[in-house]
């Protein structure tokens, strides 16, 4: 490290690195309130809209059947308020995190000269960095959606059908139960890409071609162990779907004077139920990879991220009026 390096920097640096995924998300939502309880409220209504759609689609399908059309088009609102909602969050989603990645890279950067790492890690941690604001820009989102479709789902079962929603219980605590070890194994698939890639541009300068081929040898089988768990998770997962189908099959068969409308709701959040479900192996595989990264990453918020940038001339962003 230079001797020109002001004592607070090196001070500061000594914390770069300790923290963990978690704490690092949790900083990025300390730092940018504002704009995150923006997007995330239009989350959250475009997530309630969502639950509500099966059930104002069995409405309508009841209200054509009596021949009550004017009831039957409120369905038509519904669908429009939750593109409308959809539409207005993934507007924003852009220029909010566009603008928070921008303000991370700089001090990812920087932090990593202060450890004196090369230039090829240095390069690959600031991409990797780019994931914690993917997180909240894309998983989070799909993260919500799933949570709130499977539990919502699940109750909306229980009401209407409770033998259903009890199956639809049983397969969310098997599943819940195999989760923890299929995240322990992802995780360490992740940490050994993570390591190889971080040694990928010190290789492109340095290695010859044998050793740039068994490089990206690794590099492939590593991701193909990744997609054949998903795959694995994907086909059980979908052996369950079809488990839970026989089930409401059977029962809304014995069902006498069943409605068309009470069928088509039960199916449909059955359907909401398995598809959600099915967003679980790639939840947990992405939460396993920032966790691995938050080990290799500090974005450098708070006082350390002040100090960094004014180390580097570069004065810190003003505020967005609704930030």
């Amino acid at each position: 490290m230079s001797s020109a390096t002001p004592k607070i920097l090196i001070e500061e640096s000594k914390k770069i690195g300790q923290q963990s995924a978690s704490q690092t998300l949790k900083a990025i939502a300390r730092a940018y309130p504002g704009k995150l309880f923006c997007t995330l409220s239009l989350v959250a209504l475009e997530n309630a809209l969502l639950l509500a759609y099966p059930l104002f689609a069995g409405f309508a399908v009841d209200s054509i059947i009596r021949g009550d059309a004017g009831s039957a088009l409120f369905y038509a609102a519904v669908v429009l308020a939750f593109w409308v909602v959809g539409a207005a969050r993934r507007a924003l989603d852009t220029r909010t995190f566009t603008r928070i990645y921008a303000d991370l890279a700089v001090p990812v950067i920087l932090n990593q000269r202060l450890q004196n790492h090369s230039t090829s890690r240095a390069a690959a941690r600031v991409v990797l960095a780019r994931d914690f604001v993917d997180f909240f820009e894309k998983h989070v989102p799909i993260i919500a959606t799933a949570l709130v479709s499977i539990v919502g789902a699940a109750v909306m079962l229980l009401v209407i059908e409770p033998w259903i929603g009890l199956a639809c219980l049983t397969a969310l605590l098997l599943c819940t139960t195999l989760l923890p070890r299929f995240a322990r194994r992802n995780q360490e698939l992740h940490e050994r890409l993570n390591d190889r890639l971080e040694k990928e541009i010190g290789l492109v300068e340095k290695v010859g071609a044998q050793t740039l081929q068994r490089h990206y040898q690794v590099l492939s089988r590593l991701r193909i162990w990744l997609s054949d768990r998903e795959a694995a998770a994907f086909l059980f997962i979908g052996t369950l779907a079809a488990l839970l189908f026989v089930v409401a099959i059977s029962q809304l068969a014995l069902s006498p004077a069943v409605k068309a409308g009470h069928v088509y709701a039960v199916m449909t959040y059955l359907w909401t139920f398995v598809s959600s479900l099915d967003e679980a192996p790639g939840m947990v595989d992405q939460l396993a990879r920032l966790k691995d990264i938050g080990k290799r990453v500090d974005p450098g918020l708070g006082e350390c991220r002040t100090g960094l940038l004014h180390a580097a001339n570069l004065p810190p962003r003003s505020p967005a009026p609704w930030r």
